[in-house]
């Protein structure tokens, strides 16, 4: 639900508008080529206004452009300057992507980057295209780009379930409120087959399989209507926009907009299903509008209100509340903001006499200032016209407060009679209207009002003479007593007013207090547990409730651990119906109504991060600013834990980066290390299996020992390669034995004499060490893998010293 302040000019918005106005001016403008699949022409039309632009002068170049074998689009490159593609290699095949930082260092006023919902190779700088696209508009680069409605994140699930076909590159719906101008590109399903079938699109025989699959006429007819009417809407959102910018007041009827008042009685529910109706009959969006007054609603009155809302929503409408003194100023005030064409209001009920005091009825006063928007007037039975006026009529206030008017007015005049010889009777009546005015700030309008006629009269019987009688002797008297009744009855009720508006100021800012607080705390939490502790902490604390965050854990939801609201087993059944229609359900809602806490999903367009479940202790009545906060509230907490999963994402897609960049050095040094022996003992083997070489005994037995030697080198290669997938997968145990140091210094000696002696290498042993206590094995492997690497990497006659010491 949206909720509308008062359109009033204030210098905070129109300081907003400056500032979104110079931010415009400094970024990139966004054109989209939208279309509904593959083949309708988006890249044509592109370099189509390239070469228009490219012919005014502008400068424009191709940062990435797909042309798929097209000669005519192909043809559409010529004359524009084409930057070159950046190589990456990924699993051994070498990829061509767009080069971001190639157009940032050229600066063109525009670059054309094809294909907006591609995904970039892994080790980009961002995962998608559209993530680079959005950072050139940042620098100030305009862009233009292509995009299919499939990619479309909140139509992916609707087209798969048409066409079969899954979806895997998304861009979120975002993209469009960031583009400045979005270009349809349709053709009909007809041509766009024929052109299948000429292979203009495809290949031959990819041609046919996309015909007999994706391309079917009927999936080409819905995905067609799926791309005008996402186009219709952005058109739609940026005409009230220019109207909104341009002061324009409107409506302008360029399409039918219906807007239906909603209050608290139960005929709202029957005109909520009249214009839902008439909406369909005339293939019009409708919003569902609620004005907030002054006057406090009972709590069955409430409850009603948020059963009209909710139903208006489960029916599509968008709700929207706004605040206002008088219901037909909100009313407008939203028609004129939204573009309505017309409005749709129930009959009057009041009585003649009520509507002739406030100015006529609300339907009258709408008609009258309502100017060009159409005005439907629905009236409901007569039975349920009697049931909704007879509960119409409650008492806006208490007897206790009449009460306390009564004696706050009766002690006041106590006082006064007391006093009577010492003051002036004109002092009393100034005296008496302080006393009015400061009843007004506790009570309500009819208290007030009965104050002020009360005070006027015992003013005229006690102290205006002549004393103890109604008539009044002078004529400046009868004048001062009129004036005195008029600015009790205007002071009380201004007051009055005034502390109503008061009242709904503090609970504004006490909803943007804690809107602030929240996000403030979000903005340095640095994990999904940090991010738990602060939605359970705030939501407990602000509406007096225990909570309990459910998160995913694999396939089943767990609580998390710092809840204060202990889920039954019962209740877990609808965290997962909450779950899987990311819709709220439990205590005051529609759906589950039964469960003991209201459930919230905490979800984003991309996933569903999690179950708030909120267990009012005393709350018995959920009223739209607790709905609307505790709304806003789970969008904050689900888009939080959307960051820390998109971080860890990142992180383990860099991870796995890293893991790929080191599992393919090892590859080759191991394949490198292989090869070595492998080489010696092919080399050795074929020495001495050549029948016409005459070998001396010396040289065959130093072949021999070439063999052993290169033999036992590719059988250390073959243990230390044992022993990493052994660590790897945690299966290695050290076997911790005491050991005497010098016979592990005399065991590698003599391993490694022949390469050690030539070098000259000592091993050195401090002359106090004790026996210690090692997994004898694995540190003699360390050991000869540090001499291998000494004897392999170093010139030939550098000696190695090994030494011990404690």
């Amino acid at each position: 639900m949206e909720h509308e302040e008062k359109d009033r000019p204030n210098p905070d918005a129109l300081l907003q508008e400056i500032k979104t106005g110079e931010a415009e001016k400094r970024h990139g403008r966004l054109k989209l080529f939208f279309g509904m699949c593959a083949g309708v022409g988006k890249t044509y039309a592109m370099l189509q206004e390239a070469q228009m632009l490219r012919a005014e002068g502008r400068d424009v170049v191709v940062g990435y452009v797909e042309v798929h074998g097209r000669s005519e689009t192909q043809a559409l490159l010529e004359g524009l300057e084409l930057l070159p593609r950046k190589s990456t290699v990924h699993r051994s095949v070498t990829l061509t992507e767009f080069d971001l930082d190639a157009v940032l260092r050229r600066r063109p006023d525009t670059v054309l980057v094809d294909e907006l919902a591609h995904s970039n190779v892994p080790g980009s700088r961002h995962p998608k295209r559209y993530q680079d696209v959005v950072e050139l508009l940042d620098h100030g680069i305009h862009v233009h780009s292509t995009l299919n409605v499939q990619h479309l994140e909140s139509r992916a699930g609707t087209v798969e379930e048409i066409t079969g076909a899954p979806v895997r590159e998304t861009v979120p719906d975002s993209i469009l409120e960031l583009a400045n101008d979005i270009e349809l590109v349709d053709i009909s399903p007809q041509d766009l087959l024929k052109r299948l079938a000429e292979g203009k699109v495809y290949t031959a025989e990819s041609s046919r399989q996309a015909i007999q699959h994706f391309f079917r006429q009927s999936n080409l007819t819905a995905l067609r209507e799926m791309a005008l009417r996402v186009t219709a809407e952005h058109v739609d959102r940026q005409l009230r926009d220019s109207m909104k910018r341009e002061r324009i007041s409107g409506p302008w009827k360029s399409r039918e907009r219906l807007m239906v008042a909603v209050s608290w009685s139960p005929f709202s529910a029957s005109l909520v299903g009249w214009t839902r109706r008439m909406s369909a009959t005339m293939n019009a969006s409708w919003i569902a509008v609620y004005v907030e007054t002054p006057v406090k609603l009972k709590v069955n009155q409430t409850a009603q209100l948020m059963g009209n809302l909710r139903l208006a929503q489960e029916l599509g409408a968008e709700v929207i509340t706004v605040s206002a003194d008088d219901p037909v100023d909100g009313l407008l005030q939203v028609a004129y903001k939204r573009n309505i064409t017309q409005i749709v209001v129930g009959k009057p009920m009041q009585n003649r006499f009520k509507s002739w005091l406030k100015g006529g009825s609300m339907v009258d006063r709408i008609i009258r200032h309502s100017g060009t928007i159409d005005i439907y007037v629905v009236r409901e039975d007569v039975i349920h016209e009697q049931r909704i006026r007879s509960w119409q009529l409650p008492k806006l206030s208490s007897g206790r407060q009449y009460a306390a008017a009564i004696a706050a007015v009766t002690a006041a005049v106590s006082v006064l009679y007391a006093a009577a010889p010492f003051i002036h009777y004109l002092a009393v009546g100034m005296f008496l209207l302080f006393v009015v005015t400061l009843l007004s700030l506790w009570l309500g309008r009819g208290p007030v009002l009965f104050a002020a006629a009360l005070s006027a009269l015992l003013w005229n019987l006690l102290f205006i003479p002549p004393l103890f009688t109604f008539s009044i002797g002078r004529s400046e008297d009868w004048l001062l007593f009129s004036m005195y009744f008029i600015i009790a009855v205007v002071t009380g009720t201004l007051t009055t007013k005034i502390h109503s508006k008061e009242e709904a100021v503090r609970k504004r800012e006490a909803r943007a207090v804690a809107l602030y607080t929240v996000s403030r705390a979000l903005a340095s939490a640095d994990s999904v547990d940090s991010i738990a502790r602060i939605a359970i902490e705030h939501v407990g604390r602000i509406f007096d409730a225990d909570v309990a965050l459910s998160l995913r854990q694999n396939t089943t939801w767990a609580s998390h651990p710092v809840s204060t609201y202990r889920v039954s087993e019962k209740e877990e059944h609808v965290i997962r119906w909450v779950a899987e229609n990311r819709k709220p359900a439990g205590r005051f809602t529609n759906s589950l109504p039964l469960a003991q806490a209201h459930y919230e999903p905490l979800s984003t367009p991309r996933d569903t991060y999690g179950v708030l479940g909120v267990h009012f202790r005393r709350l018995q009545v959920y009223t739209l600013d607790e709905e609307t906060l505790l709304e806003n509230f789970s969008n904050q907490f689900a888009a939080a834990f959307e960051r820390e999963v998109l971080h860890e994402q990142r992180h383990r897609d860099r991870l796995a980066a890293a893991s790929e960049h080191f599992y393919k050095t090892l590859l080759n040094s191991v394949s490198h290390e292989f090869r070595t022996p492998l080489a010696v003992i092919s080399g050795a083997a074929g020495s001495l299996l050549d029948r016409n070489l005459v070998l001396p005994e010396d040289s065959r037995k130093a072949l021999l020992n070439e063999v052993v030697d290169a033999s036992n080198r590719l059988d250390r290669l073959i243990e230390n390669l044992l022993d990493m997938s052994r660590l790897e997968s945690g299966k290695i145990r050290t076997k911790l034995e005491w050991c005497d140091v010098s016979d592990l210094f005399s065991a590698i000696q003599r391993r490694y004499e022949r390469d050690l002696t030539p070098r000259g290498s000592v091993f050195i042993l401090a002359p106090d060490l004790s026996l210690v206590r090692i997994d004898t094995g694995l540190v003699e492997q360390a050991l000869g893998n540090l001499i291998e690497n000494a004897v392999r990497y170093t010139p030939p006659h550098t000696p190695i010293e090994v030494r011990a010491s404690l």
